[in-house]
Protein backbone atom coordinates (compact mmCIF):
# COMPACT_ATOMS: atom_id res chain seq x y z
CA UNK A 1 0.00 0.00 0.00
CA UNK A 2 0.78 3.40 -0.56
CA UNK A 3 2.66 4.82 2.73
CA UNK A 4 1.16 8.05 2.08
CA UNK A 5 -2.34 7.06 2.06
CA UNK A 6 -2.08 4.50 4.75
CA UNK A 7 -0.98 7.06 6.87
CA UNK A 8 -3.91 9.30 5.85
CA UNK A 9 -6.61 5.72 6.67
CA UNK A 10 -4.92 5.60 10.05
CA UNK A 11 -5.33 9.36 11.19
CA UNK A 12 -7.72 9.52 14.51
CA UNK A 13 -10.83 12.05 14.35
CA UNK A 14 -8.87 13.55 17.25
CA UNK A 15 -5.46 14.04 14.47
CA UNK A 16 -7.71 15.60 12.20
CA UNK A 17 -9.03 17.96 13.74
CA UNK A 18 -6.02 18.66 15.18
CA UNK A 19 -4.22 18.75 11.72
CA UNK A 20 -7.24 20.78 10.11
CA UNK A 21 -6.95 23.47 13.33
CA UNK A 22 -3.31 23.88 13.26
CA UNK A 23 -3.26 24.38 9.61
CA UNK A 24 -6.21 26.92 9.87
CA UNK A 25 -4.63 28.52 12.16
CA UNK A 26 -0.89 28.88 10.47
CA UNK A 27 -2.92 30.15 7.85
CA UNK A 28 -5.17 33.41 9.46
CA UNK A 29 -1.76 34.37 10.70
CA UNK A 30 -0.14 34.77 7.75
CA UNK A 31 -3.33 36.72 6.20
CA UNK A 32 -4.10 38.50 8.79
CA UNK A 33 0.01 39.69 8.47
CA UNK A 34 -0.26 40.42 4.77
CA UNK A 35 -3.66 42.42 5.70
CA UNK A 36 -1.87 44.14 8.53
CA UNK A 37 1.21 44.77 5.88
CA UNK A 38 -1.15 46.71 3.72
CA UNK A 39 -2.77 48.57 6.22
CA UNK A 40 0.26 49.57 8.40
CA UNK A 41 -1.70 48.92 11.43
CA UNK A 42 0.08 46.71 14.27
CA UNK A 43 0.04 43.60 14.68
CA UNK A 44 -2.00 41.98 16.89
CA UNK A 45 -1.76 40.76 20.50
CA UNK A 46 -0.21 36.65 20.09
CA UNK A 47 -2.51 35.82 23.15
CA UNK A 48 -6.26 37.51 23.21
CA UNK A 49 -7.29 40.09 25.44
CA UNK A 50 -4.44 41.74 25.71
CA UNK A 51 -3.31 44.02 27.15
CA UNK A 52 -5.14 43.36 30.40
CA UNK A 53 -5.23 46.65 31.23
CA UNK A 54 -3.96 50.16 30.37
CA UNK A 55 -0.03 50.31 30.54
CA UNK A 56 2.36 52.15 31.11
CA UNK A 57 5.28 50.86 29.75
CA UNK A 58 4.97 49.26 26.00
CA UNK A 59 8.72 48.22 25.95
CA UNK A 60 11.53 47.20 28.37
CA UNK A 61 15.41 47.15 28.17
CA UNK A 62 16.66 44.85 30.78
CA UNK A 63 20.46 45.57 31.44
CA UNK A 64 21.69 42.40 32.73
CA UNK A 65 24.48 42.42 34.67
CA UNK A 66 25.70 38.99 34.80
CA UNK A 67 27.87 37.67 37.86
CA UNK A 68 26.24 39.25 40.45
CA UNK A 69 27.63 42.81 41.58
CA UNK A 70 28.49 43.26 45.00
CA UNK A 71 25.44 45.68 46.51
CA UNK A 72 27.34 46.66 49.46
CA UNK A 73 30.01 48.24 46.96
CA UNK A 74 27.37 49.87 45.10
CA UNK A 75 24.08 50.86 46.84
CA UNK A 76 23.21 49.71 50.05
CA UNK A 77 25.60 51.50 52.45
CA UNK A 78 26.51 50.08 56.15
CA UNK A 79 28.32 52.43 57.94
CA UNK A 80 28.41 50.39 60.89
CA UNK A 81 30.28 48.20 58.99
CA UNK A 82 33.78 49.74 59.54
CA UNK A 83 33.54 49.30 62.98
CA UNK A 84 33.49 45.51 62.72
CA UNK A 85 36.17 45.34 59.97
CA UNK A 86 37.63 41.75 60.79
CA UNK A 87 35.29 40.72 62.78
CA UNK A 88 33.49 37.25 62.73
CA UNK A 89 30.31 37.28 61.37
CA UNK A 90 27.75 36.30 64.01
CA UNK A 91 26.22 32.99 64.04
CA UNK A 92 23.10 35.23 64.92
CA UNK A 93 23.28 36.83 61.52
CA UNK A 94 24.19 34.03 59.36
CA UNK A 95 21.86 31.79 61.18
CA UNK A 96 22.74 28.48 59.65
CA UNK A 97 22.06 29.63 56.26
CA UNK A 98 23.66 28.11 53.36
CA UNK A 99 27.02 28.36 51.93
CA UNK A 100 28.64 27.58 48.78
CA UNK A 101 31.45 25.23 48.13
CA UNK A 102 34.05 27.82 48.05
CA UNK A 103 33.67 29.44 50.89
CA UNK A 104 31.88 26.29 52.74
CA UNK A 105 35.28 25.23 54.41
CA UNK A 106 36.67 28.24 55.43
CA UNK A 107 37.76 28.61 59.01
CA UNK A 108 37.04 32.39 59.54
CA UNK A 109 34.26 34.57 58.35
CA UNK A 110 35.77 38.17 58.74
CA UNK A 111 33.78 40.91 58.10
CA UNK A 112 35.00 43.30 55.30
CA UNK A 113 33.23 46.38 54.72
CA UNK A 114 33.33 48.38 51.48
CA UNK A 115 36.73 50.21 50.93
CA UNK A 116 34.74 52.40 48.84
CA UNK A 117 32.98 55.81 50.09
CA UNK A 118 29.19 56.32 49.95
CA UNK A 119 27.10 59.87 49.53
CA UNK A 120 23.66 60.83 49.22
CA UNK A 121 22.54 62.24 45.60
CA UNK A 122 19.79 64.27 44.43
CA UNK A 123 16.31 65.34 46.03
CA UNK A 124 15.64 61.75 46.48
CA UNK A 125 19.15 61.23 48.89
CA UNK A 126 19.77 57.94 47.05
CA UNK A 127 22.95 56.56 48.48
CA UNK A 128 25.36 55.65 45.75
CA UNK A 129 29.19 54.74 46.13
CA UNK A 130 31.57 56.82 44.29
CA UNK A 131 32.38 53.84 42.09
CA UNK A 132 28.74 54.77 40.15
CA UNK A 133 29.21 58.68 39.48
CA UNK A 134 26.98 58.88 36.55
CA UNK A 135 24.37 56.69 38.19
CA UNK A 136 24.34 59.01 40.91
CA UNK A 137 23.77 61.56 38.83
CA UNK A 138 20.37 60.31 37.35
CA UNK A 139 19.49 59.00 41.14
CA UNK A 140 15.78 61.10 40.87
CA UNK A 141 15.14 58.76 38.13
CA UNK A 142 15.46 55.55 39.44
CA UNK A 143 14.23 53.11 42.27
CA UNK A 144 16.53 50.90 44.12
CA UNK A 145 14.85 47.61 45.52
CA UNK A 146 17.45 46.46 47.94
CA UNK A 147 15.44 43.83 49.14
CA UNK A 148 15.65 41.39 46.20
CA UNK A 149 16.10 37.78 47.15
CA UNK A 150 16.23 34.60 45.64
CA UNK A 151 16.31 30.33 46.19
CA UNK A 152 19.50 30.15 44.12
CA UNK A 153 22.90 30.00 45.30
CA UNK A 154 24.62 28.88 42.29
CA UNK A 155 25.20 30.95 38.98
CA UNK A 156 23.38 28.82 36.16
CA UNK A 157 20.53 28.89 38.13
CA UNK A 158 20.21 32.03 39.17
CA UNK A 159 20.82 33.20 36.29
CA UNK A 160 18.28 30.85 34.66
CA UNK A 161 15.85 31.96 37.41
CA UNK A 162 16.25 35.57 36.77
CA UNK A 163 15.61 35.10 32.79
CA UNK A 164 12.42 32.35 32.90
CA UNK A 165 11.22 31.87 36.54
CA UNK A 166 12.23 28.74 36.86
CA UNK A 167 16.05 27.49 38.13
CA UNK A 168 15.97 24.37 35.76
CA UNK A 169 16.24 25.14 31.93
CA UNK A 170 13.87 24.87 29.37
CA UNK A 171 11.33 27.18 30.37
CA UNK A 172 10.75 30.64 27.76
CA UNK A 173 12.63 33.43 28.73
CA UNK A 174 10.57 36.43 29.95
CA UNK A 175 11.87 38.27 26.42
CA UNK A 176 9.59 35.51 24.94
CA UNK A 177 6.43 35.78 27.19
CA UNK A 178 6.29 39.42 26.32
CA UNK A 179 6.75 38.41 22.72
CA UNK A 180 4.03 36.28 22.44
CA UNK A 181 1.83 37.96 24.82
CA UNK A 182 2.17 41.30 23.31
CA UNK A 183 3.98 40.50 19.59
CA UNK A 184 5.62 43.37 17.65
CA UNK A 185 5.11 46.62 16.50
CA UNK A 186 7.72 46.37 13.77
CA UNK A 187 7.15 43.78 11.05
CA UNK A 188 10.73 44.54 9.74
CA UNK A 189 12.37 43.50 13.33
CA UNK A 190 12.20 40.69 15.81
CA UNK A 191 10.08 41.60 19.06
CA UNK A 192 13.04 40.50 21.19
CA UNK A 193 16.58 40.94 20.88
CA UNK A 194 19.74 40.34 22.63
CA UNK A 195 22.99 42.02 22.78
CA UNK A 196 26.07 40.80 24.90
CA UNK A 197 29.22 42.42 26.05
CA UNK A 198 32.37 41.10 28.11
CA UNK A 199 33.31 43.28 31.23
CA UNK A 200 36.72 43.97 32.57
CA UNK A 201 36.32 43.29 35.64
CA UNK A 202 36.68 39.25 35.75
CA UNK A 203 37.58 38.19 32.05
CA UNK A 204 36.89 34.22 33.21
CA UNK A 205 33.23 35.32 34.36
CA UNK A 206 30.32 32.41 33.99
CA UNK A 207 29.37 31.80 30.49
CA UNK A 208 25.96 32.71 29.17
CA UNK A 209 23.85 29.93 27.26
CA UNK A 210 21.41 30.94 24.33
CA UNK A 211 18.57 28.91 26.35
CA UNK A 212 18.81 32.20 28.61
CA UNK A 213 17.06 33.75 25.97
CA UNK A 214 14.99 30.58 24.43
CA UNK A 215 11.32 30.57 23.67
CA UNK A 216 11.33 26.67 25.58
CA UNK A 217 8.19 25.35 24.79
CA UNK A 218 6.59 28.06 23.34
CA UNK A 219 6.69 28.06 19.36
CA UNK A 220 10.43 28.91 19.06
CA UNK A 221 9.38 32.56 16.43
CA UNK A 222 9.44 33.83 19.89
CA UNK A 223 12.61 33.54 20.81
CA UNK A 224 15.24 36.13 21.09
CA UNK A 225 17.45 36.92 18.49
CA UNK A 226 20.89 37.65 19.76
CA UNK A 227 22.75 40.68 17.63
CA UNK A 228 26.53 40.00 16.93
CA UNK A 229 29.42 42.60 17.40
CA UNK A 230 31.42 41.02 14.45
CA UNK A 231 30.21 40.54 10.98
CA UNK A 232 26.54 40.04 10.41
CA UNK A 233 24.98 41.43 13.02
CA UNK A 234 22.25 37.98 12.57
CA UNK A 235 24.40 35.16 10.84
CA UNK A 236 23.20 34.66 6.93
CA UNK A 237 21.85 38.25 6.70
CA UNK A 238 24.43 38.40 4.11
CA UNK A 239 23.12 37.19 0.35
CA UNK A 240 25.50 34.60 -0.28
CA UNK A 241 28.02 35.43 -3.37
CA UNK A 242 26.39 35.19 -6.63
CA UNK A 243 23.28 35.96 -5.60
CA UNK A 244 21.22 38.91 -6.02
CA UNK A 245 18.10 40.09 -4.06
CA UNK A 246 16.06 39.14 -7.16
CA UNK A 247 17.17 35.28 -6.65
CA UNK A 248 16.94 35.24 -3.18
CA UNK A 249 13.48 36.62 -3.34
CA UNK A 250 12.53 34.07 -5.76
CA UNK A 251 14.47 31.42 -3.83
CA UNK A 252 12.63 32.40 -0.60
CA UNK A 253 9.02 32.18 -3.00
CA UNK A 254 9.91 28.89 -3.85
CA UNK A 255 10.57 27.52 -0.50
CA UNK A 256 7.72 28.85 1.52
CA UNK A 257 5.81 27.14 -1.20
CA UNK A 258 7.37 23.99 -0.25
CA UNK A 259 7.50 24.49 3.43
CA UNK A 260 3.62 25.27 2.91
CA UNK A 261 3.04 22.23 0.94
CA UNK A 262 4.38 20.02 4.51
CA UNK A 263 2.59 22.28 7.08
CA UNK A 264 -0.80 21.44 5.05
CA UNK A 265 0.37 17.83 5.13
CA UNK A 266 1.35 17.53 8.64
CA UNK A 267 -0.07 20.89 10.75
CA UNK A 268 3.48 21.27 12.48
CA UNK A 269 3.54 24.89 13.90
CA UNK A 270 7.25 25.12 13.51
CA UNK A 271 6.96 25.32 10.22
CA UNK A 272 4.72 27.67 10.06
CA UNK A 273 7.20 29.54 12.36
CA UNK A 274 10.25 28.73 9.66
CA UNK A 275 8.44 30.45 6.82
CA UNK A 276 7.98 33.43 8.80
CA UNK A 277 11.17 33.81 10.22
CA UNK A 278 12.24 33.03 7.10
CA UNK A 279 10.34 36.35 5.70
CA UNK A 280 11.86 38.03 8.88
CA UNK A 281 15.74 37.33 7.71
CA UNK A 282 14.36 38.98 3.98
CA UNK A 283 13.04 41.98 5.71
CA UNK A 284 16.12 42.54 8.06
CA UNK A 285 18.12 43.01 5.26
CA UNK A 286 17.02 46.43 4.95
CA UNK A 287 16.28 47.21 8.74
CA UNK A 288 19.42 46.07 10.58
CA UNK A 289 21.79 47.75 8.53
CA UNK A 290 20.46 51.05 9.36
CA UNK A 291 20.01 50.32 12.51
CA UNK A 292 23.60 49.55 13.51
CA UNK A 293 24.34 52.48 11.49
CA UNK A 294 25.54 54.97 14.16
CA UNK A 295 27.17 57.22 11.87
CA UNK A 296 24.28 59.81 11.80
CA UNK A 297 23.91 60.07 15.95
CA UNK A 298 25.34 64.04 16.51
CA UNK A 299 27.97 64.06 18.49
CA UNK A 300 26.44 65.04 22.10
CA UNK A 301 24.79 61.56 21.97
CA UNK A 302 27.63 59.78 21.27
CA UNK A 303 30.18 61.99 24.35
CA UNK A 304 26.84 61.19 26.67
CA UNK A 305 27.34 57.35 25.97
CA UNK A 306 30.90 57.75 26.51
CA UNK A 307 34.28 56.84 24.65
CA UNK A 308 33.25 52.99 23.96
CA UNK A 309 30.00 54.23 22.45
CA UNK A 310 31.87 53.91 18.52
CA UNK A 311 33.25 50.62 19.67
CA UNK A 312 30.81 47.31 18.52
CA UNK A 313 30.42 44.93 21.38
CA UNK A 314 31.10 47.00 24.27
CA UNK A 315 28.48 47.70 26.70
CA UNK A 316 28.14 51.44 25.72
CA UNK A 317 27.76 50.53 22.12
CA UNK A 318 25.07 47.84 23.29
CA UNK A 319 23.25 50.67 25.44
CA UNK A 320 22.84 52.84 22.32
CA UNK A 321 21.79 50.25 20.30
CA UNK A 322 19.09 49.62 22.59
CA UNK A 323 17.93 52.95 22.44
CA UNK A 324 17.76 52.48 18.61
CA UNK A 325 16.20 49.62 18.79
CA UNK A 326 13.12 50.58 21.26
CA UNK A 327 12.93 53.52 19.49
CA UNK A 328 12.03 51.64 16.31
CA UNK A 329 9.73 49.23 17.79
CA UNK A 330 11.65 46.40 19.34
CA UNK A 331 9.44 45.13 22.55
CA UNK A 332 11.94 43.88 24.53
CA UNK A 333 15.48 44.12 24.34
CA UNK A 334 18.23 42.64 26.88
CA UNK A 335 21.66 43.10 27.53
CA UNK A 336 23.67 40.86 28.88
CA UNK A 337 27.46 42.37 30.27
CA UNK A 338 29.78 39.86 32.05
CA UNK A 339 32.27 39.74 34.43
CA UNK A 340 31.06 40.86 37.89
CA UNK A 341 31.55 37.42 39.61
CA UNK A 342 34.57 38.66 42.04
CA UNK A 343 35.30 35.99 44.48
CA UNK A 344 38.81 37.88 44.79
CA UNK A 345 40.21 41.28 44.05
CA UNK A 346 37.23 42.27 44.19
CA UNK A 347 38.02 46.50 44.91
CA UNK A 348 40.04 46.65 41.62
CA UNK A 349 38.01 44.49 39.33
CA UNK A 350 34.64 45.97 40.35
CA UNK A 351 36.65 49.23 39.83
CA UNK A 352 36.69 48.41 36.00
CA UNK A 353 33.69 46.81 35.69
CA UNK A 354 31.50 50.21 37.05
CA UNK A 355 33.67 52.15 34.53
CA UNK A 356 32.27 49.73 31.99
CA UNK A 357 28.72 50.48 32.67
CA UNK A 358 28.38 53.61 34.86
CA UNK A 359 27.92 56.21 32.21
CA UNK A 360 26.01 53.86 29.42
CA UNK A 361 23.79 53.10 31.75
CA UNK A 362 22.81 56.54 32.73
CA UNK A 363 23.38 57.99 29.40
CA UNK A 364 20.26 55.76 27.97
CA UNK A 365 18.33 56.78 31.39
CA UNK A 366 18.93 60.42 30.24
CA UNK A 367 18.69 59.85 26.20
CA UNK A 368 15.16 58.20 26.69
CA UNK A 369 14.32 60.69 29.04
CA UNK A 370 15.15 63.88 26.68
CA UNK A 371 13.59 62.20 23.64
CA UNK A 372 10.12 61.49 25.37
CA UNK A 373 10.96 57.94 25.42
CA UNK A 374 11.44 56.98 29.15
CA UNK A 375 7.75 57.23 30.40
CA UNK A 376 6.71 54.55 28.37
CA UNK A 377 10.24 52.57 28.43
CA UNK A 378 10.81 50.34 31.69
CA UNK A 379 14.11 49.85 32.52
CA UNK A 380 15.63 47.41 34.97
CA UNK A 381 19.27 46.81 36.08
CA UNK A 382 20.55 44.11 38.10
CA UNK A 383 22.03 40.42 38.73
CA UNK A 384 21.30 36.86 39.68
CA UNK A 385 21.93 37.89 43.67
CA UNK A 386 24.35 39.47 45.68
CA UNK A 387 27.71 39.29 47.62
CA UNK A 388 28.83 37.97 51.05
CA UNK A 389 29.97 40.49 53.93
CA UNK A 390 32.24 38.23 54.91
CA UNK A 391 35.46 37.47 52.88
CA UNK A 392 36.02 34.73 50.42
CA UNK A 393 39.84 33.86 50.98
CA UNK A 394 42.45 36.34 52.98
CA UNK A 395 41.27 39.86 53.55
CA UNK A 396 44.23 42.72 53.81
CA UNK A 397 44.38 46.53 54.29
CA UNK A 398 43.21 46.88 50.65
CA UNK A 399 42.06 43.68 49.32
CA UNK A 400 39.15 41.29 49.47
CA UNK A 401 36.81 38.74 48.03
CA UNK A 402 32.81 38.38 48.23
CA UNK A 403 30.87 35.42 47.61
CA UNK A 404 27.23 34.20 46.47
CA UNK A 405 24.54 35.83 48.73
CA UNK A 406 21.27 34.85 47.45
CA UNK A 407 19.49 36.30 50.62
CA UNK A 408 19.49 40.09 49.73
CA UNK A 409 20.92 42.22 46.63
CA UNK A 410 19.67 45.44 44.87
CA UNK A 411 18.51 46.06 41.55
CA UNK A 412 16.92 49.58 40.31
CA UNK A 413 14.54 50.07 37.83
CA UNK A 414 13.54 53.31 36.05
CA UNK A 415 10.76 54.62 33.59
CA UNK A 416 7.96 53.03 32.52
CA UNK A 417 5.61 53.90 35.23
CA UNK A 418 7.53 53.35 37.95
CA UNK A 419 8.21 55.87 40.87
CA UNK A 420 11.19 57.96 40.80
CA UNK A 421 13.15 58.93 42.93
CA UNK A 422 12.35 55.82 45.85
CA UNK A 423 14.16 53.18 47.54
CA UNK A 424 12.59 50.02 48.94
CA UNK A 425 12.98 47.47 51.34
CA UNK A 426 15.65 47.44 53.61
CA UNK A 427 18.76 44.76 54.95
CA UNK A 428 20.27 44.72 58.26
CA UNK A 429 23.30 46.53 59.38
CA UNK A 430 25.57 43.19 57.70
CA UNK A 431 24.00 43.74 54.21
CA UNK A 432 22.86 40.08 55.17
CA UNK A 433 19.24 39.53 56.17
CA UNK A 434 16.45 41.68 54.57
CA UNK A 435 14.36 43.18 57.40
CA UNK A 436 11.21 44.90 55.64
CA UNK A 437 9.54 44.44 52.56
CA UNK A 438 11.45 41.36 50.65
CA UNK A 439 10.62 40.96 46.90
CA UNK A 440 11.61 37.39 45.44
CA UNK A 441 11.90 37.02 41.57
CA UNK A 442 8.61 36.33 41.00
CA UNK A 443 7.75 39.90 42.68
CA UNK A 444 10.22 41.18 40.39
CA UNK A 445 8.83 39.56 36.74
CA UNK A 446 4.94 40.09 37.80
CA UNK A 447 5.66 43.92 38.87
CA UNK A 448 7.48 43.91 35.00
CA UNK A 449 4.26 42.47 33.53
CA UNK A 450 2.10 44.87 35.19
CA UNK A 451 4.16 48.04 33.59
CA UNK A 452 3.11 46.17 30.55
CA UNK A 453 -0.63 45.64 31.18
CA UNK A 454 -0.54 42.25 32.05
CA UNK A 455 -1.92 40.23 34.54
CA UNK A 456 0.78 37.96 35.89
CA UNK A 457 -1.96 35.07 36.54
CA UNK A 458 -3.44 34.91 32.85
CA UNK A 459 -0.81 35.12 30.41
CA UNK A 460 -0.64 31.40 30.24
CA UNK A 461 0.72 28.88 27.86
CA UNK A 462 -0.78 25.08 27.86
CA UNK A 463 2.19 22.13 27.83
CA UNK A 464 2.07 18.91 28.47
CA UNK A 465 -1.63 19.09 30.12
CA UNK A 466 -0.80 22.42 32.10
CA UNK A 467 -1.27 26.22 32.05
CA UNK A 468 2.31 27.35 32.57
CA UNK A 469 2.83 31.01 33.62
CA UNK A 470 6.31 33.12 33.87
CA UNK A 471 5.66 33.20 37.55
CA UNK A 472 4.40 29.43 37.92
CA UNK A 473 1.98 29.70 40.90
CA UNK A 474 3.99 32.55 42.45
CA UNK A 475 4.81 36.30 42.46
CA UNK A 476 2.65 39.49 43.61
CA UNK A 477 3.29 42.82 41.95
CA UNK A 478 5.35 44.97 43.93
CA UNK A 479 2.90 47.97 44.18
CA UNK A 480 4.94 50.23 46.53
CA UNK A 481 7.55 50.92 43.50
CA UNK A 482 4.88 51.78 41.29
CA UNK A 483 4.32 55.66 40.15
CA UNK A 484 0.62 55.24 40.93
CA UNK A 485 -1.40 52.35 42.49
Amino acid sequence: MNPLLEMELRLTRRHFFGRAGLGLAALASLLHEDAQADSGAKPPAAASGLPHFKPTAKRVIYLFQSGAPSQMDLFDWKPKLADLRGTELPDSIRKGQRLTGMTATQDSFPVAPSKFKFARHGKSGAWVSDLMPHTAGVADELCFIKSMHTEAINHDPAVTFFQTGAQIAGRPSIGSWLSYGLGSTNKDLPAFVVLISQGSGNPNDQPLYDRLWGSGFLPSKYQGVKFRSQGDPVLYLSNPDGLDDKARRRFLDDLAKLNQLKLDETGDPEIATRIAQYEMAYRMQTSVPELIDISKEPQNVLDLYGPEAKKPGTYAANCLLARRLVERGVRFVQLFHRGWDQHTNLPKQITGQCKDVDQASAALVKDLKQRGLLDDTLIVWGGEFGRTVYCQGTLTAEDYGRDHHPRCFTVWLAGGGIKRGYSHGTTDDYCYNITENPVHVHDLHSTILHCLGIDHTRLTFKFQGRHHRLTDVHGHVVKDVLAST
